[in-house]
Order: C-alpha cells, then sequence, then structure tokens
C-alpha cells in the first residue's frame, strides 16, 4: 500500500489543487459575503489504509441485489457534511483490503472538480502507478488554467447566509445497481427513435442514454406514484466542455457542468411509453448551446447561490457521472477493475449514477431510492426485461 500512497503523490504534482484546501474568506466588515479560494499550501489529500476486512470476499458485495451497507465505509470523509468542505481535504483516498481483492474509494469536493476532472486525475493515478518502477510522467497532463467568462469578477460574492448546514432529513435508502446490456440499450434507443425520432421539420436522434434514463423514470413512476397529477423531474448534468465557443481545452481541470430540469406529470409519463420521455429530455438538452450556458452563467454570477439538496430533491430524479468516463482501463498493476461502486456523498431518495459496465457499450446504473420503490422495481416485470442480472456476467 506504500507503492499506491507515494504513487498518490506523485499523481498530485500534476494535479496540486487536490492537495489543498477550501477557504472562506469574509470581504469586508460591512459587507455580508464570503468568499471562496483554494490554499494549496495546505496539509494535502488525505490517504487511509485500511487492511484486510474479515471474511469479505469481491462477491459478497457484487453478487448480492442491493449494494451492502458496509460498502459506503470504504470511501473516506464518510458522513462529512456538506457545509464541512471549508474545512475536509479537497480529496481523501482510502485503500480498504478485502480477502481477495482491493477496493480503492475516493472522496472529491465538486467545488474544485466534476467526474470528467476526477476521472482524469484516477487515470492518471493508475498510470503513474502501473508505471513507477520505469517513469512518472503522464500522457495526458491537465491543463490548470482557469477560465472565466469575460463579464465575471472575481471573487465572487456568496451570501453569507447560504452557507450553512443543510436541514433535511434523509428517509431510509436503498442502492441497487441495474445492469442493462448493449444489446438491450440498442433495443431501448431503436424502439424510442422508431416512433420518437422525428418530427414534421426535423430528425432527431434521441440517444442510448436518454433512451435508457426514460426507461428507469417511467418506472420509477409506476413504482411510487400516488398522485398521478404530481409534477416529477429529471435533473441532467450538462457538461459545458464540448458546448463553449471556443471549447474548453482538452484537459481542463475543473468543474464545467449544470443541471438541467425535465418536468412533467406522472400521467403525462405513465400515458406514453418510454421514447416520449426520452423526447421530453431531448429536447432540454438540446437547447443548451454556447448562448445558453453563458446565459446560466451570467445569471448565476448575478445570483450566486449555493444550491442545498432539501431544493432538489422532491420528487426528482438527479442523474450524475457519466458511462463515458474511463472506468475500466485503470490497471494499477494489477490488472483490470471488476466493478464500480459510489459512496455515500450527495445521496438522496433519488440519486442516479451511471457507469459504463465490464463489457463493452453496456451500462450500470446505481439507484438510489427507498426500500419500497426498489423492490417494487425488481417486480416490475416491464422494467427489469431490458436487466441483465449482473450474477450472469461476473
Amino acid at each position: 500500500m506504500n507503492r499506491l500512497k507515494i504513487s498518490l503523490s506523485n499523481t498530485l504534482n500534476y494535479f496540486p489543487v487536490l492537495a489543498g484546501r477550501l477557504v472562506a474568506s469574509k470581504n469586508s466588515d460591512d459587507d455580508d459575503t464570503l468568499s471562496f479560494f483554494v490554499d494549496c499550501s495546505n496539509e494535502g489529500a488525505e490517504f487511509t489504509h485500511v487492511t484486510a476486512v474479515p471474511d469479505l470476499n469481491v462477491a459478497d458485495i457484487l453478487e448480492q441485489t442491493y449494494v451492502p451497507k458496509i460498502v459506503k465505509y470504504f470511501f473516506p470523509l464518510n458522513g462529512v457534511r456538506n457545509y464541512e468542505g471549508v474545512s475536509k481535504p479537497l480529496l481523501a483516498v482510502q485503500v480498504t483490503e478485502l480477502v481477495d481483492g482491493i477496493f480503492i474509494g475516493c472522496t472529491i469536493n465538486h467545488c474544485v472538480a466534476d467526474g470528467t476532472s476526477f476521472w482524469h486525475f484516477f487515470n492518471c493515478w493508475s498510470e503513474i502507478t502501473r508505471n513507477s518502477n520505469s517513469k512518472l510522467i503522464v500522457n495526458k497532463p491537465p491543463v490548470l488554467d482557469r477560465w472565466f467568462p469575460e463579464f465575471v469578477a472575481s471573487p465572487i460574492h456568496v451570501q453569507k447566509h447560504d452557507v450553512h448546514e443543510d436541514e433535511y432529513d434523509v428517509p431510509l435508502l436503498e442502492e441497487r445497481v441495474f445492469h442493462f446490456s448493449k444489446e438491450n440499450i440498442a433495443h431501448l434507443k431503436a424502439k424510442a427513435n422508431s416512433k420518437y425520432g422525428n418530427d414534421d421539420q426535423n430528425i432527431i436522434c434521441l440517444s442510448s442514454l436518454q433512451a435508457l434514463l426514460a426507461h428507469l423514470w417511467q418506472s420509477v413512476i409506476r413504482c411510487r406514484c400516488r398522485n398521478a397529477d404530481e409534477n416529477f423531474s429529471f435533473k441532467l448534468l450538462i457538461g459545458a466542455r464540448p458546448r463553449l465557443q471556443p471549447h474548453l481545452p482538452q484537459g481542463y481541470f475543473g468543474n464545467a457542468v449544470h443541471f438541467v430540469n425535465i418536468t412533467t406529470t406522472a400521467r403525462e409519463i405513465l400515458e406514453h411509453d418510454s421514447g416520449w420521455a426520452a423526447l421530453q429530455m431531448n429536447k432540454v438538452v438540446s437547447t443548451q448551446t454556447h448562448e445558453e450556458v453563458m446565459n446560466f452563467y451570467q445569471s448565476w454570477v448575478k445570483n450566486p447561490k449555493i444550491v442545498k439538496k432539501s431544493e432538489v430533491v422532491s420528487n426528482s430524479l438527479i442523474a450524475s457521472s457519466s458511462p463515458h468516463f474511463n472506468v475500466y482501463d485503470n490497471d494499477f498493476g494489477w490488472g483490470r477493475p471488476v466493478a464500480v461502486r459510489s459512496g455515500a456523498g450527495n445521496k438522496h431518495d433519488g440519486k442516479i449514477t451511471i457507469f459504463c459496465g465490464a463489457e463493452q457499450a453496456s451500462i450500470d446504473i446505481q439507484a438510489c431510492l427507498t426500500p419500497q420503490t426498489l423492490h417494487a422495481m425488481g417486480h416490475d416485470t416491464k422494467f427489469m426485461a431490458a436487466v441483465t442480472k449482473i450474477h450472469d456476467i461476473v
């Protein structure tokens, strides 16, 4: 494990911001606002090594219907509240030894990095560890130059009353990983496009991910809806990197994502097939042009607000991560990973974490929902027809 710790230190030479701390600074005595910056001269990232967990095998984690509760303890800073981000490390790593494998858990502060940047860091760490006997050079170093729109004056002033603990009572939750094969995803996409892939004026290509998330959205509403006229929303993360003109440079390190909201009623979702729900997602995503992204930034700078979990989780699904992140090429010298799981950070009823599957073009969705909803989804034959049992692929 000392080799991992040394290689982590070498990797942080390329990603120095992750070795810092987020610091809040009062702007003036008569101004009730705070600004934030990263102090890279602070204590560094956190590294924890947990020796072998007795009698716990990799199969004990992967072959369960629900994600075992113990998995959340494989991630560092477990249970840290959001407002403590100004005192805790921006990056913490925990390496846990199992009987027949190793679990590497990471916790990162999204103030400094989105999923694209996190996986860039993780890819570089595995590369340096794997090649530690020959070189300490990464093939794709990050771009650390900060980017701000021209109209943004820094530092940005945030109202002090927005920076406090979010009072949100988390209900009892369970997590389950649903695996979708390349073939089943292709079937969902083809079915959605056959009916909704064009209108009177345009040819529309509904994506594989839109078709898959719409399929899941319908099932969640079928399994937990009590009022057909209730509004339900699906929040999607939009990446700004390819939308800005000019594009942000390849390897840009930072957080360049924002949420968009697709809202409809349970009745509308259930009266249509999943292709209709995919179309609603497609319509909203297609509006996210350079101009729209810049409008979002400009609006936020005028009224900067820290989003609180209690404000966004009601009757919502929130999707994070991406099937495009490079997960399974992270060979630390022991071979390819066998699986990926997310921890307890930012979890709530309706959190959907998306990963690529171990097989090419497959997708894993780690759904965090109430036990009642997850149990009902497991018996939803329409939904489960597209799901492949993980037991069959491990």
